[in-house]
């Protein structure tokens, strides 16, 4: 095992497909874990990194929010594989330091893959990009806030600047973030949210009074019901799974709906216990309905039109607590069950079946992800799944509610801290009484609309704290070309990735402290804190030396960056901000809801929970003052004959556009990323052959048309007419104009696309395998590019 780098990119010659697995974890998932850490870490770093992470005393994870049990209750090894992974990403001994960039120029780079420029290692120095230059150059902190401030305070206006967050980001960070932009003039704040749960976000605020989910840990284990849809728990938030154990043995039924049959939602070998290393694990989903992509929200039409008809309503907490459920009732009097079968590829006794869960339960909880966010009637179809949570009163109650589950680690946390193009009134009011300047009150620009600015002209000035902005947004081309024509882009980053070989026309990139990394900013150590998928508010302390004593926490730079474009306006304490954060802590006491208190009550072993009117006290804070029953028209996408349907998705390796390795390994997929998995009976009527290359074309209502060239056909179970293929690989096929109803999310699991031969072969020679493999059977092959043509 090393320590070193790839210095080679992939080769999708050595693509290898075996046999799905039908479980999850287990063994395997615990020797791929230390065996990708100790290649990165080493043995003792290994040690002293794991055995913190997700610990009281520890640090948080950097991937997913799935919450933390409670301290009492927490294993040693409180983490799951992909977890393990995203920390060997963070505290790799790998270092892209000036030599590196002094090796490889920006167009050199930019023809690398995003697995190849992450598995480089820490950024180590403060780097410019100069207009005109060919190579990153390092430069000193203060001349590079210099640069940032020059730039924005030449702008004609403050609103010609885009403040992008991730949601790895700090609420101190984040909080101090939003105070620098608004001081600064603008609510240009888009974020990672934008292209994820921003369905979810604008659903349930609008329904139920508050963004967020209406559950706690303990509310899954005591369900009598939980509904999986429209997500993958096994990959995207693995600790789910114990949760999911724990609910099974408490005597709970699992519905999983979604076009795959992913490992997670079917079996999970736990191995945290000798069952799950040597015996038989845990069967999870208790029925599974394959559904059409984009079948969801006919589905739970359709089972609300069960549940009306044979009266399992809960009468007194829709009389009490709703409105609007007769005209949603009499919406759903009639359904056309040909037009509902033919949106779910289910037949009436599938959903009849699923029905009758929900009639059996007395407390369930609905959960999903981005299955269901990254549809045209994304919103429509939350407002659906809550219609039938309120019909049998299903909020507010032990056991029960609605659980969205977030990707990023602090994606809630920052939008709770004021990271938001659209901000509530009260809190721009609190704002202004904390620190006396009346911040701006007009909409600022999202993701989409922000990508819109560049191109057009309009934003000269992009800065990032974290994330891989051009990697993650929809519409590829169009995006780079908009960053490119932004006069400066700034990327506040720990590894290398896209957004740093698609630069404005000047470009920094300024490294930061990892989660797992000390904190000594101000001579002292620091904690920062987080929120997860619901609502607890914990804190963070890394163990590590930083990798490299140039490095600045978030907090630091946001702060340097205030100060050197702001100056003493409106006598904002930047410089106690940065040297204590128990500052800023105090201040969002005032300013944020729900947080009086803060900085005491985060110093609690696993911290504190933040108020939800819904679940806490069965109130709604909606316009109507209560919950809303919503009636929306049964949606059909339709799919013209000879045509696909496809989402996209991580592979098991992969942490959103962060690629761990190549090893795809629940549904068998190795060596390699450019595939799209096929029915087999759509690859015979399409006249396609298992491992040929294609080229996807997706096809859009105002007919343009985009191309992401040479994926490889797999054959895989899933429902006919669908497809599927990774991210970001596929996201040039999503234009910027096709985003969510009500939401402006992208439309990432709605791409029609047709499948064309393949004009060129990625990688040079191709490899590949398919048909029906024996349990460990797999094989290679290898076809010269001409015989494709």
């Amino acid at each position: 095992m090393t320590t070193h780098a790839p210095r080679e990119d992939i080769d999708e010659a050595d693509v290898e497909v075996k046999k799905p697995k039908r479980a999850a974890a287990g063994a395997t998932a615990v020797a791929v874990s230390m065996k990708r850490a100790i290649s990165q870490m080493g043995v003792s770093r290994t040690a002293r990194t794991l055995l913190r992470l997700n610990q009281a005393e520890g640090f948080d994870c950097q991937g997913c929010a799935w919450p933390d049990p409670d301290p009492s209750h927490r294993h040693t090894a409180e983490f799951c594989e992909n977890g393990a992974k995203a920390v060997t990403e963070e505290a790799t001994k790998r270092r892209v330091d000036p030599a590196f960039f002094r090796q490889h120029s920006v167009r050199e780079l930019a023809d690398r893959t995003d697995y190849w420029l992450g598995q480089q290692g820490r950024i180590t120095e403060p780097m410019v990009l100069r207009e005109g230059a060919t190579h990153y150059e390092p430069i000193s902190w203060d001349d590079a806030f210099g640069l940032v401030a020059g730039h924005l305070n030449g702008l004609a206006s403050p609103d010609e600047a885009l403040f992008y967050t991730s949601g790895r980001t700090s609420n101190e960070a984040a909080f101090a973030y939003q105070l620098f932009v608004r001081a600064y003039g603008t609510n240009n704040m888009p974020d990672c949210s934008n292209m994820c749960h921003e369905s979810t976000s604008i659903a349930l605020a609008e329904v139920i009074g508050i963004g967020k989910g209406s559950v706690s840990l303990q509310d899954v284990h005591e369900a009598k019901l939980i509904v999986v849809i429209g997500q993958n728990p096994g990959t995207n938030h693995p600790r789910m799974l114990t949760a999911l154990e724990q609910a099974k043995k408490n005597g709970a039924k699992i519905l999983a709906v979604n076009p795959l049959k992913e490992a997670g939602l079917i079996k999970f070998n736990n191995p945290q216990k000798p069952a799950g290393l040597i015996g038989h694990g845990t069967e999870l989903a208790d029925e599974f309905l394959p559904v059409r992509i984009n079948g969801d929200l006919a589905l739970f039409q359709a089972i609300g039109h069960l549940l009306l008809q044979t009266g399992h309503v809960d009468h007194d907490f829709v009389q009490r607590h709703t409105t609007g459920f007769d005209e949603w009732a009499d919406s759903l009097k009639e359904l056309d069950w040909a037009a509902v079968e033919r949106a779910t590829g289910l037949s009436r006794e599938q959903i009849e079946m699923a029905a009758q869960m929900f009639r059996d339960s007395d407390a369930t909880v609905i959960c999903w992800a981005m299955g269901i966010t990254q549809h045209r009637n994304a919103v429509a179809t939350i407002k659906e799944i809550t219609n039938v949570a309120l019909m049998q009163g299903n909020i507010g109650k032990p056991g029960a509610g609605l659980c969205p589950v977030r990707g990023h680690s602090n994606v809630q946390g920052d939008r709770t801290m004021g990271i938001w193009e659209r901000p509530p009134q009260h809190f721009l009011d609190a704002i202004q009484a904390e620190f006396g300047f009346d911040p701006p009150r007009e909409h600022g620009l999202d993701t989409v609309e922000s990508i819109r600015a560049l191109r057009d002209g309009k934003a000269k000035v992009f800065i990032a704290m974290g994330g891989n902005f051009t990697a993650a947004a929809p519409d590829t081309d169009v995006t780079e070309q908009a960053m490119r024509n932004a006069d400066l882009t700034v990327q506040v980053s720990t590894k290398l990735n896209r957004s740093h070989v698609v630069p404005g026309k000047s470009a920094l990139i300024l490294p930061a402290l990892g989660r797992s990394e000390k904190d000594m900013t101000g001579g002292r150590e620091q904690r920062v804190t987080v929120e997860d998928s619901m609502s607890a508010v914990h804190a963070s302390r890394g163990p590590l030396k930083p990798a490299s004593k140039h490095l600045r926490s978030e907090v630091d730079i946001v702060c340097s960056l205030a100060l050197a474009t702001l100056g003493d306006r409106y006598d904002i304490p930047w410089e106690s901000f940065r040297s204590d954060y128990t500052e800023i802590r105090r201040r969002i006491s005032r300013v944020v809801p729900g947080c009086e208190a803060y900085d005491e009550k985060v110093d609690r072993p696993g911290g504190f929970v933040l108020p939800h009117p819904p679940r806490d006290t069965r109130t709604f804070p909606t316009k109507e003052g209560a919950a809303v029953f919503t009636v929306s028209p049964l949606d059909i996408l339709h799919v013209p004959e000879g045509r696909l349907l496809l989402q996209t998705l991580r592979s098991h390796d992969q942490f959103n556009t962060t690629i761990y390795g190549l090893d795809d390994r629940y549904r068998g997929v190795s060596g390699g990323r450019r595939v799209v998995f096929l029915h087999p009976a759509d690859i015979d009527m399409l006249g396609l052959e298992v491992d040929q290359f294609v080229d996807l074309v997706s096809e859009w209502e105002d007919g343009s048309e985009r191309k992401a060239n040479g994926f490889r056909v797999i054959s895989y179970d899933q429902p006919r007419g669908c497809a599927a293929a990774y991210y970001p690989e596929t996201n040039p096929l999503i234009p910027l104009d096709s985003t969510a109803i009500g939401s402006n999310c992208p439309t990432s699991k709605s791409v029609i696309v047709r499948l064309i031969p393949a004009d060129e072969t990625p990688g040079g020679a191709i490899s590949g395998a398919g048909g029906s493999l024996g349990k460990d059977e797999g094989h290679k092959s290898r076809v010269a590019p001409n015989q494709l043509s």
